[in-house]
């Protein structure tokens, strides 16, 4: 008898687990053009120092340089980048103009302000990275030029990459020619992504595989509402082009439902339910009209609704006008409210004693002489601010990957820089590793080993030499520092930014059936807060799975938030599919009644397991069950569109 392979522990096999896709080649043409020209320019120009500045504003870029649009690229660069700026222009005026008690002490409250930041999302914090990062570096380097100065070519650095991202054409764009151009590819290869998921989980409905479906559907739903809704000078989309976007994502909404819909029933649906959608994806990523769409059964009130829905995308892909993304945007407050919340100030106290405690332990080494001849210590506190930021992945996972990546390039380094002629044999290394980034951030090891070895090709042209060995010293000692400090208790509740966000989850599926069982012909916002429960689940989902990939001491503070977190889901797919039902029927049958009653008495038991207590924000199982009741007995009188 066979036994069944022994299963690593979670935090084991994170670490050696890697994403996996299609080499993103335009992300590598673009780094291969950003740090090594800027560095080259620096040099030919007699300014080495600043060509090394710029070429770590465009590597710091390069790291956040992802797919997707370009419009939402703007954001996701530039907004990184300024906070980069901000913290090279701060960080080298306290380093030139504070003693080592007042210096660490200020790296100590920008810490606790990057962490606190970082609780709002990926953007904010890649945000509080780069304004940790660049504020050791500004602080360390001591650069000849002034502060002011390094933080524009800095921030011209990061602008030259996004530069590239905004002007340069993918393949696939061009492989379309140029009667759809290049400027909207990002967002039409998300919208097509949406119908093409939708496909998915109508194939999938009736079978185990529904559930991933379905949550590719989310994923696929959220990766083109962020393409589409990036910063824009005006209101609305200002082309014909982006209208017509815009229109076919509103028209994916409807079917996306339907399809959820149709998979909560757990029953197969016919074979040609699906080719309707993938019709469409394939007329949005060729710019072309849909053509006929083979209609679907009507026999149950999902598939009428599907049937509508691609009535309905039909005539919008043919118009090509309207649609909203149906996006709650959070404002000043509610973003405050994050900052300064459970998950905010957990975040922000972990950030703060490992960067601070990393600050102070870097000058203690330099003023005794530790480092040697060369003043740099920043490397230090600037490894911290990656090992310790929660968001990135579970913390062992972290220290394992930065101690192994950063021993592999510093050797790798060393072993090129012996052989290869200078500068010009540096400059190629630093545009090889800036081409190798967006290929190397599958792994974090892999993105330590190859921002290692640019970083110290940078210092090597700035005229830093043999600075390999001592790097992968100070890397140990940060991973040394950031395992304590990880581990160390925190003010208030352990997984505080967990718990937050599975909360904010909850609140946010209340909201969304409490809107179907009073508002059911309101369609519009029933599909803004259906996005925004999808979302806010996700998320939670996201921080729950990194939080269990810790060490057992860390991960069983989140023990039962992950059932929890399913019970969620399946009720806003319940929701869902009662929204489909109070459409068709204009009241709920005993089916849906009786499964929205067993998920709050499952999520109320899975609650108190996993100490959570009762629901915030307003809206509770107990307020809602009157509305299912009500839902239940009356006609609302909602009229179907056929």
């Amino acid at each position: 008898m066979n036994r069944p392979a022994p299963r690593l522990p979670p935090w084991i096999a994170h670490a050696l687990s890697a994403q996996r896709g299609p080499v993103p080649w335009s992300a590598v043409v673009r780094g291969a053009l950003a740090a090594g020209p800027l560095l080259l320019a620096g040099v030919l120009a007699g300014r080495t120092s600043l060509g090394v500045v710029a070429a770590l504003g465009a590597m710091l870029a390069g790291v956040n340089d992802r797919p997707g649009s370009r419009r939402a690229s703007v954001g996701r660069l530039g907004l990184p980048a300024l906070a980069g700026a901000a913290g090279l222009l701060a960080g080298s005026y306290a380093g030139r103009h504070t003693g080592a008690v007042t210096l660490t002490l200020l790296l100590t409250l920008l810490g606790l302000l990057g962490g606190a930041v970082s609780a709002v999302g990926p953007v904010a914090s890649a945000v509080g990275t780069q304004l940790l990062v660049t504020s050791a570096l500004g602080a360390g380097m001591m650069l000849p030029e002034p502060g002011w100065e390094s933080a524009l070519l800095y921030l011209a650095g990061a602008g030259w990459l996004l530069g590239l991202r905004l002007l340069l054409p993918t393949p696939s764009s061009a492989a379309r020619g140029a009667r759809l151009g290049y400027r909207f590819d990002g967002e039409r290869a998300a919208v097509a992504g949406v119908y093409e998921a939708v496909a998915a989980l109508l194939d999938a409905a009736g079978t185990p595989g529904a559930t991933a479906r379905r949550a590719a559907l989310t994923t696929a739903l959220d990766q083109a509402q962020d393409a589409l809704a990036g910063p824009r000078l005006r209101r609305h989309a200002g082309s014909a082009a982006e209208r017509r976007l815009h229109a076919q994502y509103a028209a994916a909404l409807p079917l996306a439902e339907a399809a959820t819909a149709l998979a909560w029933a757990e029953r197969p649906v016919p074979a040609r339910a699906g080719e309707g959608p993938r019709r469409l994806a394939v007329a949005v990523r060729a710019g072309a009209p849909t053509g006929p769409l083979p209609a679907p059964a009507r026999t149950v009130p999902a598939l009428r609704a599907l049937d509508d829905a691609l009535l309905r995308a039909a005539e919008a892909f043919d118009s090509g006008e309207g649609g909203r993304l149906h996006t709650r945007r959070r404002g000043a407050r509610a973003l405050l409210r994050i900052v300064l919340g459970a998950g905010g100030r957990e975040y922000g106290f972990r950030v703060a004693a490992s960067f601070g405690a990393s600050a102070a332990l870097a000058q203690a080494l330099h003023r005794t002489g530790w480092y040697g001849p060369h003043p740099h210590w920043y490397w230090l506190p600037a490894t911290a601010v990656f090992l310790v930021k929660p968001d990135l992945g579970p913390l062992v996972s972290r220290v394992l990957s930065r101690a192994a990546g950063t021993v592999l390039g510093a050797l790798v380094f060393a072993g090129v820089a012996a052989v290869v002629p200078r500068p010009g044999g540096l400059i190629a290394v630093v545009a090889l590793c800036g081409a190798l980034i967006p290929v190397a951030a599958r792994h974090f090891a892999a993105l330590t080993a190859v921002i290692t070895a640019l970083v110290l090709a940078l210092l090597m042209v700035g005229g830093e030499p043999g600075a390999s060995w001592n790097r992968i010293g100070e890397t140990l000692l940060a991973c040394a520092l950031v395992l304590i400090a990880g581990h160390l208790p925190v003010p208030g509740e352990r997984a505080g930014g967990v718990r937050a966000r599975l909360t904010v989850a909850a609140d946010a599926a209340y909201t969304y059936l409490a809107h179907v069982l009073d508002e059911p012909g309101e369609r519009a916002r029933r599909w803004t807060l259906r996005r925004d429960a999808y979302r806010t689940l996700a998320e939670a989902q996201a921080a729950i799975g990194r939080a269990a990939a810790e060490l057992p001491a860390l991960a069983r503070h989140t023990e039962g938030t992950a059932e929890v977190a399913a019970t969620l889901e399946r009720l806003v797919d319940t929701t869902t599919a009662c929204a489909v039902h109070l459409d068709d029927t204009g009241s709920l049958d005993l089916r849906h009644r009786e499964r929205l009653e067993q998920l709050f008495t499952e999520l109320a038991a899975r609650r108190r397991r996993a100490g959570l207590g009762t629901a915030d924000g307003g809206r509770t199982p107990e307020g809602l069950s009157g509305a299912i009741s009500r839902a239940g007995r009356k006609e609302t009188g909602v009229t179907q569109i056929r």
